[in-house]
């Protein structure tokens, strides 16, 4: 899956916390929003200087579709979405998290659907 199809099957799928979704959709997704953060804070320092209004508007109407992705995203390597929640033990959770979100997802079925790479669509 290349940028512009993740970013739209993402999108497509606002705030949907089933299914699972490859590593490509995931990380291309994450590219496209760390972008639009970096966009939003340059257009509040050259308007505003130091407010952050842009910046949060796009946090806020992207946080769905992240969550969902991530998510989705857990479950294509057949964990919990709720295992999203291990960030919070401080360093080890990060890079456990990190190390899942990079490892190749199961293949074939899971308990949480099809395999995304099967199916074509990025599903």
């Amino acid at each position: 899956m290349d940028f512009i199809p993740a970013v739209k099957a993402v999108i497509g799928k606002y705030a949907t916390f089933s299914g699972r979704a490859r590593r490509s959709e995931y990380w291309w997704f994450i590219l496209f929003y760390e972008i639009v953060l970096a966009v939003a804070l340059m257009v509040d320092v050259a308007v505003f200087g130091s407010m952050a209004l842009f910046y949060g508007l796009a946090s806020l109407a992207l946080l769905l579709p992240v969550l969902g992705v991530l998510v989705r995203r857990l479950h294509d390597i057949d964990r919990s979405g709720w295992w999203s929640l291990i960030v919070l033990a401080p360093i080890v959770g990060a890079i456990l998290l990190l190390i899942w979100l990079c490892k190749k997802g199961t293949e074939g079925a899971n308990r949480f659907g099809d395999d995304p790479l099967l199916i074509g669509n990025g599903a």
